[in-house]
This record gives C-alpha cells, sequence and structure tokens, in this order.
C-alpha cells in the first residue's frame, strides 16, 4: 500500500535523514540525466524532491501522485505542477513524456503491472525512465523508519525481469544510499564520504536503493504483405497461339 503524502512530505523535507537521501538520489539522477531544454519530465509516487533541478530547461514538469497516496503541491513558491491521478489511470497524453521518474510508485503499488503499462503508455519514441525502489539486500529496506522500509523491496534481477516483460530494455543501473539508515550526526555527516565510497572504492558495499534506466522498447511496422514488382506483366492473350486461317474451300465450277 502507499504511504500518505504528509509522512513523506516529513521525512524529505523536515528530517535530515531525509534531506541526505533526497540529496544523494537527486545528485545521482542529475549525473545520469542532466537537464535538456524542451523535454517532458514525469515523476511517479512521490518523485517530487528529485525534479527540482528540471524546472528550468524541461518545456514541462508533471509530478504524478496517487490517489491512496494523496497530493501535496509543489513546487513550494512557485506555481503547482502536481497532480493527483489513479495509478492505472494518468492523466497524460499517450507518447507525451521524455524521461519518467518513479520513486515510492513501483514497490508500494497493488497493482504493478497496471503501473508499468502506464509507463510505456506515456513514453514518447526514445524516451527513458528511471526506477528507483528499495534494494533487497540494503540496510534502507530493513528499517521501518524510512519510507524504503515499506512495500517489496527488489534485487536487480526482479526488477530487470519484471522490466522487460513490459515492454522496456534496461540500460544501466547504479545504487545510491550507502550511508547507514541512521539520524545520528557521525552518520549524517559523513554521508557524502560513504556515497563516494559506495561508488568508487567498495562496491560489495550494498546501496539502500537500486537506480534502473530503461528504454521503451519500439518495434518496426510491420507490413500487410511482400511487394512483388513485376517488370513485364503478361497481357490477358499472351502466350496463346494465333488462330490459323481457315483453308480455303474448293469449288467445283
Amino acid at each position: 500500500m502507499h504511504l500518505d503524502v504528509l509522512d513523506l512530505r516529513n521525512f524529505y523535507y523536515r528530517t535530515q535523514l531525509g534531506r541526505v537521501a533526497q540529496r544523494a538520489i537527486r545528485d545521482q539522477l542529475v549525473s545520469m540525466w542532466p537537464p535538456a531544454a524542451g523535454e517532458t519530465v514525469a515523476g511517479f509516487g512521490f518523485a517530487v524532491p528529485l525534479l527540482r533541478p528540471y524546472l528550468a530547461e524541461a518545456r514541462r514538469v508533471i509530478g504524478l501522485m496517487p490517489g491512496p497516496q494523496g497530493v501535496m503541491p509543489w513546487p513550494a513558491g512557485m506555481e503547482n505542477v502536481s497532480v493527483l491521478c489513479e495509478e492505472t489511470a494518468w492523466p497524460v497524453q499517450t507518447g507525451h513524456v521524455d524521461r519518467l521518474v518513479l520513486m515510492h510508485g513501483l514497490e508500494t503499488s497493488d497493482n504493478p503491472s497496471e503501473v508499468l503499462a502506464e509507463c510505456t503508455r506515456v513514453l514518447g519514441p526514445g524516451g527513458k525512465a528511471i526506477f528507483v525502489v528499495p534494494n533487497r539486500s540494503g540496510l534502507w529496506a530493513r528499517r521501518d523508519g524510512t519510507p524504503f522500509g515499506f512495500g517489496r523491496p527488489y534485487s536487480l534481477g526482479q526488477l530487470e525481469a519484471q522490466l522487460k516483460r513490459h515492454g522496456f530494455t534496461p540500460e544501466r543501473h547504479v545504487a545510491s544510499l550507502y550511508a547507514p539508515p541512521s539520524a545520528r550526526r557521525f552518520w549524517l555527516r559523513t554521508s557524502h564520504v560513504w556515497e563516494r565510497l559506495g561508488r568508487g572504492i567498495a562496491p560489495w558495499l550494498a546501496g539502500g536503493v537500486l537506480m534502473v534506466e530503461a528504454s521503451k522498447q519500439v518495434y518496426a511496422p510491420t507490413r500487410g504483405g511482400l511487394a512483388a514488382a513485376v517488370r513485364k506483366p503478361l497481357k490477358v492473350l499472351e502466350g496463346m497461339g494465333q488462330p490459323a486461317p481457315e483453308p480455303a474451300l474448293n469449288r467445283l465450277d
């Protein structure tokens, strides 16, 4: 089941641990997808903490929040771009999204297959999505005090298999949240060090979340049949013998 939007807001915007998590995941997202002009960027679940870097450059930014979770206005101090929606019926036209981010939208859904179907529908040709989910092997999925301790955590193989079944091609993956999910001052102040170690020096250290980038599969159009070009078409009576002239009758004088 989805978490309440007030609990998510309080964690990401009113706790130090939530701000650490927001910064770590957002920095990783921006390194994978630098802001680009003219794109439509959408987030589903509670992805708005990750979308602020795209507000200035993107053609449009949309924060889709599922009904069971609830909605809050975002961004603060600016024109609202967040929308309350059914998790299986988004108010977005087919093929209009260039970049899609899901966080707290897949692992907490009771209908993950329908959610992935909506992801496929709204992405345009060449569109890509990043799925941020709790890592089954990480510490954050084992801590109920954070939003990543709710729902179904994934292993990398499980998530990629599910994406492939729904028309996505996984392209690359990274992990984030290497610091322990602790509000103690030492861990909060050294969180950037743990992120750097986890990404480069200690790949054996399991990150708290997995981030998988996937592209929408676009199949080549099929034709109804093979076109056969006939260079010299036959005419209706071509190849038939010419009728022999009728023999003249002998006349008796």
